[in-house]
């Protein structure tokens, strides 16, 4: 365990000394500037007005002797700057477009005149942040909505940025070289930490890249950035990139949308191999399904008008879509009780007729066909093809794909898989003014999820192998106090419970799989014929608070991140046992070429297997016989070291609490020089053997 005071003396080497302001709060912006006549002196004493009509928003402050002002935890958005000074003219800046995380600058000189004359300035604040150190761009509403996005969705712009590699929406990235879809700079994707409104949304299970476990949508999202260097003290507990998002709220004025997008088959080419397999058969030529559909609508408004706004938007997404799906079926003969090998000696094998159970079946040249008889000759027990496995191999389609498997007992079988996706998330917000003046606000945000992703089945006609479901969904409350001019404070508290389930198959039995036919065999979209369910959910309570203090030419700022995190898992991946047909668990580890085994073709006066065909021979050989030569048996306990019944899925709890707290000061020696240094400290408590103090 490390002694948090070994942080102390690297907070000195670390101090940060930038032209810059404070970045404050995630979620929040500032504003800052100095008021000066045309000679270039400082006017102190003005009034500088902040207002935002729409959102009955109004703060004011005075000009230090040295002409400053400073608007600290502003919600993000377009305002109204006013400055008014005895002597000079009224000055109206419009349009000054405050985006999240990224310290604004207006500068302001006042014209001589009369106080009733007023001077209007229509043109937007500087967009890039020249104000603090951190490294990384905002995206407004506009470019949100403008930017073309396939499938609606907002993570993928996170990627428009230097040191961004988001690999999240890409097929072709190999998920073992990139297991969490990207990363900011070279480091770990889970050390990214994301914000909605102020509060952690953190896939905290995965670790997913640019991951807000919560919906977020094109027609909800205010804006967001990208913190991907040099963060300030009050950033979240990680030491990756920074990312913030922030919903919209309502205003006075009524605010709504209606959209649709579709796509459909029409337009688009089949695939290569279903076009074979549908040639094979005299199948038409039909593409595999793709028909995408998103729509929702958005409403914002006024509850009661200067005091309470409403914010709602609901989307829903449904994909039915195909894809290419090979599997591995046993060939007409097999089903029919042949088993079909390459002779070693192909003059020994000269093909011909083998007549199976039901009828006769053709056999290259160069092959030897052994029909039931044959197998139960070389049984000792005289048994032959099991009757269990033969119903079995029945149930399975014709084969159309002869590219695929040994392509004489298991083939392929080819066939457009569906694979259908319904989403469905709701956002809603509130927002209050406590008071009439707008020193006091109060808001409420909720999001919920109802997602349901299929794979493919493993046959057509079954159970998809795997249903992904997400019901993930969460609340933020935040209130915001402004006790004086220069003294603001943000408490945060969010509530975000993520819940997923991967539900399988089959939970209610176990499984004999053959080696060679249902056991992943296939290089190419394969999968077994049977898959378990697993669940978890994981509940966050995010407790924030900022403190934000204009003194003079120190702008302070202070606070706590608190995080409570539990997780409750459930899983039937290890609750049963399992056979297997595996050749090696016979004492002759092998049936082809060994002699020693019953089921060896030249142990019986046949012709010998090609050595190369070995595989081919044995797999498909011990699944007809049935030969269950490996047991694979599972037994679970629970912490107490009590048996957990055969069957039952396996239940596991896990928790972490984490607590920080940081500090940081922004000294404006100059106007235009600034003194920034902040220590932020992160404890874990014992039972997490992990105590750190991160200085900035």
């Amino acid at each position: 365990m490390h002694s948090p005071l070994k942080c102390i003396p690297s907070f000195f080497l670390l101090v940060l000394l930038t032209i810059s302001t404070l970045g404050w709060a995630q979620s929040t912006t500032s504003l800052r500037g100095t008021v000066t006549d045309h000679s270039g002196a400082a006017v102190g004493g003005a009034t500088v007005t902040l207002s935002s009509p729409e959102r009955s928003f109004e703060r004011t402050t005075a000009t230090t002797p040295e002409g400053a002002y400073e608007f600290t935890q502003l919600t993000p958005g377009a305002y109204l700057l006013t400055v008014d000074s005895n002597g000079f003219k009224k000055y109206q800046q419009k349009g000054i477009s405050l985006l999240v995380n990224t310290p604004a600058t207006a500068n302001v000189t006042l014209e001589v005149g009369a106080r009733a004359e007023v001077v209007e300035v229509t043109a937007e604040a500087a967009l890039v942040n020249t104000q603090d150190a951190s490294l990384g761009n905002a995206i407004n509403e506009h470019q949100v909505k403008e930017l073309p996005l396939e499938g609606r969705n907002v993570p993928d712009l996170l990627s428009l940025q230097a040191g961004v590699a988001y690999t999240g929406n890409r097929d072709d990235v190999d998920k073992k070289l990139d297991t969490r879809s990207g990363a900011v700079n070279g480091a770990h994707s889970d050390q990214s930490n994301v914000t909605l409104d102020g509060v952690d949304v953190n896939d905290q299970v995965n670790g997913y890249a640019f991951t807000s476990v919560l919906p977020v949508t094109l027609d909800s999202v205010q804006e967001f950035r990208v913190t991907t260097t040099n963060s300030n003290s009050d950033a979240g507990f990680s030491s990756g990139a920074q990312v913030a998002l922030v919903t919209k709220s309502g205003t006075n004025n009524f605010h709504g949308s209606a959209y649709e997008y579709h796509r459909n088959t029409y337009t688009s080419a089949n695939d290569y191999f279903i076009k074979q397999s549908e040639l094979s058969n005299g199948s038409p030529n039909d593409p595999p399904k793709l028909i995408r559909n998103i729509f929702g609508g958005s409403l914002g408004g006024p509850i009661k008008r200067d005091r309470l706004f409403f914010f709602a938007n609901y989307e829903e997404s449904r994909r039915r879509e195909e894809s290419s799906i090979l599997r591995l079926v046993p060939s007409d003969a097999l089903r029919d009780g042949v088993i079909t090998y390459q002779c070693a000696n192909s003059a020994q094998c000269p093909g011909g007729v083998v007549q199976g159970t039901n009828g006769p079946h053709t056999i290259a040249s160069g092959f030897k066909g052994l029909n039931t008889n044959d197998i139960k000759g070389m049984d000792p027990l005289g048994v032959g093809p099991d009757p269990v496995v033969m119903a079995y191999f029945n149930t399975f389609p014709a084969a159309n794909d002869l590219t695929a498997g040994d392509k004489s007992n298991f083939v392929g079988y080819r066939f457009s898989g569906p694979i259908p996706t319904n989403d469905r998330w709701y956002i809603a917000r509130l927002d209050y003014k406590l008071t009439a003046s707008g020193s006091h606000n109060l808001f409420w945000r909720g999001a919920l999820r109802n997602d349901f992703s299929s794979s493919s089945p493993y046959l057509p006609g079954q159970t998809s192998l795997h249903t992904l479901a997400d019901y993930s969904k969460g609340f933020t409350v935040g209130y915001t106090a402004t006790l004086r001019p220069n003294l603001v404070n943000s408490f945060h508290w969010g509530l975000t419970r993520q819940s997923n389930g991967d539900i399988g198959n089959n939970d209610s039995q176990p499984f004999v799989f053959l080696r060679g036919l249902n056991d992943n065999n296939t290089s190419n979209n394969s999968s077994e014929a049977v898959t378990r369910s697993q669940s978890y959910q994981t509940p966050v309570h995010n407790f924030v608070d900022d403190i934000s203090w204009v003194k003079g030419k120190h702008s302070l700022q202070f606070g706590t991140n608190t995080i409570f995190i539990r997780s409750t898992r459930s899983n039937f991946i290890n609750s049963f046992s399992q056979g297997v047909t595996n050749v090696s668990g016979l004492d002759t580890a092998g049936l082809a070429n060994k002699g020693g085994s019953p089921l060896n073709p030249a142990n019986h006066g046949f012709p010998g297997v090609l050595p190369g065909f070995n595989t081919s021979y044995d797999y498909p050989m011990m699944a007809m016989m049935g030969i269950v030569s490996e047991l694979d048996a599972t037994y679970n306990f629970d912490r107490s070291g009590t048996p957990i019944d055969f069957g039952k899925p396996v239940l596991r709890h896990w928790g972490a609490d984490e607590f920080e707290f940081y500090f940081q000061d922004s000294f404006r020696v100059k106007p235009n020089l600034t003194f920034t240094y902040g220590v932020r400290y992160s404890l874990w408590p014992p039972w997490h053997s992990r105590w750190n103090m991160r200085c900035l």
